[in-house]
């Protein structure tokens, strides 16, 4: 059960990825090939102010999940100057450390992201009038994915081979 609540986010990153390029494809068709089409026929233009929410909040879910997915799977940038060359006791504690903070910033991110829904939960997009908070939303899952996965790479062992730090 739990690999299966893990993929989750994987598969939400993948269907924000697909939204996303549909989003512009049906943006780019509305603004240069339906647009000039209305105005060759003289008819009311389509509106298409809802392609930008759509992008924006796709965005939005799609960049603080998927960097969660980074911390999980250690595929952030890594710069290996010293680190390496300490004793292994000394790097794990860094290690430590290191994803200490990574979960501290989610929590902050989640934090302050459940502070701005409040603010906005009463403010509606002007294309699609959905309400703003879920726009924030995205910081406090994506800050709680963040520190979860953080705590959870802080408590693993060091992995081997290639230096983390």
């Amino acid at each position: 059960m739990l690999r299966n609540l893990s993929a989750v986010p994987r598969f939400a990153v993948t269907a924000l990825i697909i939204l996303a390029i549909v989003n512009l494809l049906v943006g780019v068709i509305l603004r240069y090939f339906v647009g000039a089409i209305t105005d060759w026929l003289d008819v009311d233009p389509v509106p298409f102010t809802w392609v930008e929410e759509v992008g924006e909040f796709s965005l939005a879910w799609l960049t603080l999940i998927g960097a969660a997915i980074g911390i999980q799977s250690r595929s952030h940038f890594a710069l290996a100057v010293f680190v390496h060359r300490l004793p292994v006791a000394a790097q794990l504690w860094i290690h430590r450390f290191n994803h200490a903070l990574i979960m501290g910033v989610g929590l902050l991110a989640a934090w302050y992201g459940f502070k701005l829904c409040l603010l906005n939960r009463t403010i509606t997009t002007p294309g699609l009038e959905i309400n703003l908070a879920w726009l924030y939303a995205s910081s406090v899952v994506g800050g709680l994915l963040i520190a979860i996965y953080g705590f959870a790479v802080m408590i693993s062992p060091l992995p081997q081979g290639d230096p983390q730090h």
